[in-house]
């Protein structure tokens, strides 16, 4: 009756598959990262260019990552960085664009 016994496998949002995947987390961090970064920038005026600049990259570091992604964990906080990361951009393309200023 071993089999009454056994545990079965845990279910949760942050589950991983058990194998380290150094890429995707680190994906998954600069995501994070730049989103912040571009969210909170976001709210300055002056700073559209950092804003929006880095709401570009991380952008298409978050996409990259979530194409290549493993595990939930790793797509839960790629779409949250995602997200910061893509209203940040628009944000600071509302407040003056990529070259606002600089090129005309």
């Amino acid at each position: 009756m071993a089999q009454a016994m056994r545990r079965g496998p845990s279910v949760s949002l942050f589950a991983t598959d058990g194998k380290p995947h150094p890429l995707q987390d680190t994906l998954m961090a600069v995501t994070l990262v730049l989103g912040v970064l571009a969210l909170v920038t976001a709210m300055f005026h002056d700073l559209h260019l950092l804003s929006s600049w880095a709401g570009l990259v991380g952008i298409v570091t978050g996409g990259y990552g979530l194409f290549i992604s493993a595990t939930t964990r790793e797509r839960f906080f790629t779409i949250i960085g995602l997200g910061a990361a893509a209203l940040g951009f628009f944000l600071g393309m509302a407040h003056g664009g990529l070259f606002g200023g600089v090129l005309g």
